[in-house]
């Protein structure tokens, strides 16, 4: 991917965004590669890696500054740079977002067969539109726990051809009602097929590879097919694969498209695009800031934000709250009085996809809240805190804006409409960080494949550079308290 820096938002800089961004994506199939991706963008421009489990404050390792990240189950990452004159009780401007997606994932056990096909077992990870992962070339990718001798390492894995399929059932073995309402039942319409028994059951023993041998003698969780396709890619024995995190995924990459390639269209866009954009704005800010910044600028991107974000890497856990507290008490020196401060001088801006209005259900949204694509980033607003947004911090992100040189639209549900939520209220009501929620609208939110306005990805880019760079000045001017 491209290290440049990209400055005034000229049609050419727009495409050479969006191009790096499809090249983002069709490398990041599952959370762990994004924390990988992100993390060599990172270490190229200087930021260091530090330990959750290993002090931070001795030694004078987080200083003014600094550049740093870390990464939790290499799931959810969290980078930051400090400001040079950053003092005990300084601001944290955040970015937060979310690595996690809709996907379909390997079951603990895997080995399935019926009527001569060897399956994958399968499960539901969040609230996908499943009907969209049928008839697709699928393959897989995740994290593998491997025996190397020495002990046991976890190594990524993306098989890049398609290995699996869900096809759908024939037109004349459905009846109407199938045909007029198609709704697969999740446990036994969605497990994919990964090859035929009568492919092994025919190979003479005398014939049978040394990979397809160990496999046999391997895992009896899973089918020896499939050990052999990780083993392969893996590079090492079916029999040293000890276990893993495994999601499958689309092979086909992403796509422009359009009269004008206005559009773009590929898996996870909920929500890589902003973990994109956030990292993006963090590397540019960090070579741009000046010797007078006081805060700390920090990404935060958090897995499971798809299942409600309890758990040990998300937005629910401790990871926010300790990443302020660790990096102030390097500087307030035992004095917790300052770690609230901190906290009150800091800001969120949580970003998600938000739904852009779609030409054939246009009444699905209020008409003074439809958002457009390629019209710039949404503020999101609910006032049953589905939404971390309320009067002070969405004025703020579109005074933001408007300082920006950008636009930025308005998303409410109808009242007749259910709220989704994200990680703003989740965050702001752990920390008390303040927070607002925003995001890129996109069409097929949470479809195998999804779509954005190309334009809206320099938009979100120039936003949350514009954040992290006059946020502060804003915040002083803002007599609210």
């Amino acid at each position: 991917m491209a290290t440049a820096s990209w400055g005034p938002a000229t049609p050419q800089a727009v495409e050479l965004l969006a191009k790096d961004f499809k090249n983002y994506v069709d490398l990041t199939p599952t959370p762990f590669h994004l924390c990988t991706e992100s993390i060599k963008l990172l270490a190229a421009q200087g930021f260091k890696e530090l330990k959750e489990s290993e002090p931070w404050c001795k030694g004078g390792l987080i200083k003014p500054g600094g550049r740093y990240y870390y990464t939790r189950n290499l799931s959810t990452l969290v980078a930051f740079v400090v400001g040079e004159k950053f003092e005990a009780g300084g601001g944290f401007h955040v970015i937060g977002a979310h690595t996690d997606t809709p996907v379909l994932k390997l079951k603990p056990c895997t080995k399935k067969s019926s009527a001569g096909f060897v399956q994958t077992a399968v499960q539901c990870y969040g609230g996908g539109l499943w009907h969209t992962w049928f008839d697709r070339e699928l393959s897989v990718a995740g994290q593998v726990i491997v025996a190397d001798g020495s002990g046991f390492k976890k190594r990524l894995v993306h098989i890049k051809r398609p290995i699996l399929r869900i096809p759908t059932l024939c037109i004349h073995l459905q009846s109407a009602e199938e045909r007029n309402a198609f709704a697969p039942n999740k446990e036994t319409h969605l497990q994919p097929i990964l090859t035929t028994i009568e492919d092994i059951l025919n190979t003479p023993a005398s014939g049978k590879t040394d990979e397809t041998n160990g496999a046999a003698q391997s895992d009896p969780r899973h089918a020896p097919e499939l050990l052999s396709v990780l083993a392969d890619a893996l590079g090492c024995k079916p029999e040293d694969i000890k276990d893993f995190d495994i999601s499958l995924c689309d092979t086909v990459p992403g796509q422009f498209w359009g009269a004008r390639n206005e559009f773009f269209s590929a898996p996870r866009l909920d929500n890589q695009v902003h973990c994109y954009t956030a990292t993006r704005a963090l590397l540019e800010h960090a070579t741009k800031q000046s010797g007078s910044e006081t805060a700390v600028t920090m990404i935060a991107l958090f897995d499971h934000e798809e299942v409600g974000s309890d758990s040990l890497s998300g937005a629910g856990s401790p990871v926010m709250l300790e990443a302020v507290e660790r990096v102030s008490g390097c500087f307030a020196k035992g004095d917790d009085e300052m770690h609230r401060v901190s906290i009150r001088k800091s800001f969120l801006l949580s970003a998600d996809t938000a739904h852009a209005v779609h030409p054939n259900w246009v009444g699905k949204h209020d008409s003074s809240h439809m958002p457009m694509m390629n019209k710039g980033t949404a503020i999101k607003s609910n006032e049953n805190q589905r939404y971390a947004t309320n009067l002070e911090t969405g004025f703020m992100v579109r005074e933001i804006a408007r300082q920006g040189g950008i636009a930025v639209q308005e998303f409410a549900v109808k009242n007749d409409c259910p709220c989704g939520s994200t990680i703003g209220p989740i965050i702001s009501s752990k920390t008390g960080i303040r927070a607002v929620d925003i995001g890129i609208a996109i069409l097929s939110m949470h479809s195998i494949r999804e779509t954005l306005g190309v334009a809206d990805i320099m938009n979100s880019l120039v936003l949350f550079k514009t954040f992290f760079a006059k946020f502060r000045a804003l915040d002083d001017a803002c007599i609210f308290s």
